[in-house]
């Protein structure tokens, strides 16, 4: 059985960037010491990073810390998002601009966090679909249904699951994979409410604050 192992840095990078936003967030869009979650998560990206490659031998503990991080991430983020939207349509205007800025801040941590969702979750994670396991498909790419479209043993990367979540959280629907499950169609379900609140309300709100 062929091995095609994925490399595990993109994912860590695109996790050290949502620490990074989370950051450079206000301090009203925080809850509990600001420092805590990017502490955490770098704590635990550690260990997580010993190896270069995700393989079909490593410890299920691995995952699970994985996905652990991913939730802390996605309800840091979601909890920002709704203390934003408060703040937006509570706060006078000249102080509008500084949260329009953090807006785009949640929307890319959003954009980013759900793209490692995907690549996690698509056929039971890097770490199944590296030992090539026949599993049923999360999501369909446009080079599974065509494979004349793409090199042959064409398999998917986190670019392209990343590409994904941007897609969905611009569009708000399925705009480049298909999701065939439920648990990914609630994942892409739930990245457009959170793309569509934030956009939304920025939207409305900037009418007032760049008239």
């Amino acid at each position: 059985m062929t091995v095609h192992a994925e490399p595990r840095w993109p994912a860590s990078l695109a996790l050290l960037i949502c620490v990074a936003l989370y950051v450079v967030l206000p301090n009203r869009l925080v809850i509990g010491p600001r420092f805590l979650i990017p502490v955490l998560i770098i704590l635990a990206l550690i260990p997580l990073s010993a190896r270069r490659h995700r393989h079909p031998d490593e410890s299920p503990r691995v995952r699970q810390l994985t996905l652990a991080l991913i939730a802390l991430v996605t309800m840091a983020n979601v909890t920002s998002m709704v203390l934003l939207v408060q703040r937006l349509l509570n706060t006078a205007v000249s102080q509008g601009r500084a949260l329009i800025y953090s807006a785009v801040s949640v929307w890319l941590t959003n954009v980013i966090i759900y793209g490692i969702w995907f690549w996690e979750i698509d056929r039971g994670g890097p770490t199944r679909r590296a030992a090539g396991s026949k599993l049923v498909l999360d999501l369909e790419f446009p080079q599974m249904a065509n494979p004349e479209l793409a090199p042959k043993g064409w398999e998917p990367k986190f670019t392209d699951y990343l590409y994904t979540s941007f897609a969905n959280g611009t569009s708000f629907a399925p705009a480049d994979a298909m999701p065939l499950t439920r648990r990914m169609k609630t994942l892409f379900g739930t990245e457009s409410m959170v793309s569509l609140i934030t956009i939304a309300v920025v939207a409305a709100r900037a009418v007032n604050i760049l008239k």
